[in-house]
């Protein structure tokens, strides 16, 4: 039986902590080679629309999934196909825009749990979309923050944002009239932007900042300045390989010297102990975030298994003639 499991379904059943904890999991899995992942792809479509699609495959636990999304005129529409090993067999095919916000924040919120200072309170969000909502909520899951300071370029949506996201944690969530405005105060600096140029500079950064970058997936895009990168005593990627295509934060900063990654290191590796994280209150550490696809299977096998416990989704009629033959 194959599900079709629907933004709203996936809205019902899975949650921030459910989420970080499959996150960091897969993280320690992927770190032992358990886990094995397939950098994103893409084809440029005529009109300068693109289709993305990346591959995860958990071993110990047996299932496989694709994420595969197009963005066209604007417009963004993302599917998860989940498949079991020991049989072959499509599980469920899960709408996953909401999915992968909340992945991607959930990643974010790892990278803080292992990378922040333990007594940061204060954090920026630069950015007002959805990934933003889900960037702070992680970041609230994993540190006691006592207040949130959000930039971005329209007011009013600002605004929304601060009234929403202040009543949703029970913390005071502030709008600031710049990003400097919200970085300068902050222990924790979140980007979820569209930008295709910086808007974190590492002038305006407090000491001892943590960040978290992610909306940057392109070569040429960044959202933070080359002295951000280079204050930065910790570099840590989800997928170098996928960082040397299209982390435009570290491609754009390194400016071609081969040797700047050498140090950058992985979540994974950090998240099982393999390699260090932080090492003292006084460095400043950066995660650069692309997405990876075993954040979506491990956020897939997750709502697969709720849905299935709750009843929900609709059978799809695949190979049903098969098994009469």
């Amino acid at each position: 039986m194959t599900l079709h499991i629907s933004e709203a379904e996936v809205r019902a059943v899975l949650t921030m902590p459910m989420t970080l904890e499959a996150v960091e999991e897969i993280s320690r899995k992927q770190a032992t080679g358990e886990v094995v992942v397939h950098p994103r792809r893409r084809f440029e479509l005529p009109g300068g629309g693109f289709f993305h699609y990346m591959a995860a495959a958990d071993f110990s636990a047996g299932f496989v999934a694709m994420k595969q999304y197009t963005y066209v005129r604007g417009k963004l529409r993302f599917l998860v196909p989940l498949y079991e090993m020991a049989t072959g067999d499509l599980l469920a095919i899960i709408e996953a825009d909401y999915m992968g916000q909340m992945r991607t924040g959930a990643a974010s919120g790892v990278a803080t749990k292992y990378l922040a200072r333990r007594n940061s309170h204060v954090v920026a969000i630069i950015g007002t979309g959805g990934q933003a909502r889900t960037q702070l909520e992680a970041i609230a899951a994993v540190r006691k923050l006592e207040s949130a300071r959000v930039y971005g370029r329209d007011a009013a949506k600002r605004e929304r944002f601060c009234d929403e996201m202040s009543e949703r944690l029970g913390i005071p969530v502030h709008p600031s009239p710049s990003a400097a405005d919200a970085v300068r105060v902050a222990d924790i600096v979140c980007t979820a932007t569209t930008a295709a140029q910086p808007v974190v500079s590492g002038a305006d950064l407090a000491p001892a900042t943590h960040i978290n970058a992610i909306g940057a997936n392109h070569a040429h895009k960044r959202e933070l300045d080359d002295e951000v990168v280079a204050s930065a005593d910790v570099i840590v990627v989800d997928s170098v390989e996928q960082s040397r295509q299209e982390a435009g934060d570290l491609i754009i900063a390194f400016h071609g010297d081969e040797i700047c990654w050498t140090g950058v290191k992985k979540l994974s590796e950090v998240v099982a102990g393999k390699t260090t994280g932080r090492t003292s209150d006084a460095e400043v550490t950066l995660f650069k975030s692309n997405g990876i696809a075993s954040w979506d299977l491990a956020a897939a096998m997750r709502v697969y298994a709720l849905a299935r416990e709750r009843k929900l989704g609709r059978e799809l009629p695949f190979w049903r003639d098969e098994a009469k033959s």
